[in-house]
């Protein structure tokens, strides 16, 4: 299982949300290069990058620092989320050193284009799942819906699709565990890879996520900017 650190960018700064509240945040770094830097030389094979600005406009915010982070670090593996809504704001990243794309909300509002996407761009798609009581909500996460996270996976059944996101929005940012069981057994439901997100705040909840080794992935944001617990701890409990 990869441990991905994350960079949350609002108004060009590391931030990090609690409960996805955009009123609630804490700034970590002024300098989203020297924090990715500080990431790939720990040994992060994969970046999470969010565009908290973008995930609430509907258009990416923060465009210009996430192309600097991939001209810089052209050889690393990237992953970008947030406002990205229609099929030219997500290929243009592709296009600029990203290696794939997180979309959410347009798998709700537009799933065709997404389809559309995932056939153009094969296995360069990453599906944003994010959950507040079992419900996906979408537009940064302000918008609700009747739509169970399963029922979006199953939606995309077959598509060449790199990755799913499984955020529980109740657990991001607020330390107090990610929500295991759920993440687990929306794994164990579908063959595309899922990757945990929200709430990893100890080397347990690593164990935890990693021990029936069906995850990609768990992505760790507060945790680390808190010194929770350093990242090569964190790889050594997940067995990297």
């Amino acid at each position: 299982m990869l441990v991905i650190p994350a960079i949350d960018l609002k108004e060009g700064k590391c931030v990090r949300l609690r409960e996805g509240k955009m009123e609630e945040e804490t700034i970590f770094s002024d300098d989203p290069l020297s924090t990715a830097a500080l990431w790939f030389s720990q040994g992060a094979e994969l970046l999470h990058i969010v565009d908290l600005d973008g995930a609430v406009s509907g258009k990416p915010m923060n465009q210009e620092i996430i192309f600097d982070i991939a001209s810089q670090f052209s050889e690393k593996r990237i992953q970008v989320g947030g406002g990205i809504r229609n099929f030219q704001s997500a290929s243009q990243y592709l296009e600029q050193g990203i290696e794939r794309v997180i979309m959410g909300t347009a798998a709700v509002e537009d799933p065709e284009m997404l389809r559309e996407f995932c056939n153009s761009y094969p296995n360069r798609l990453v599906l944003g799942i994010d959950a507040l009581h079992g419900q996906v909500k979408t537009q940064g996460w302000l918008k609700g819906s009747s739509i169970t996270p399963l029922d979006l996976v199953k939606d995309f059944d077959g598509e060449p699709i790199a990755a799913i996101i499984f955020t529980d929005i109740s657990k991001d940012g607020m330390m107090s565990g990610p929500n295991v069981n759920a993440t687990l057994e929306l794994a164990k439901q579908t063959d595309i890879p899922v990757i945990a997100s929200g709430g990893v705040s100890s080397l347990n909840h690593l164990k935890q996520l990693s021990n029936e080794n069906i995850l990609f992935g768990a992505i760790c944001g507060r945790a680390l900017y808190e010194s929770a617990f350093t990242y090569s701890e964190a790889l050594e409990v997940v067995g990297r």
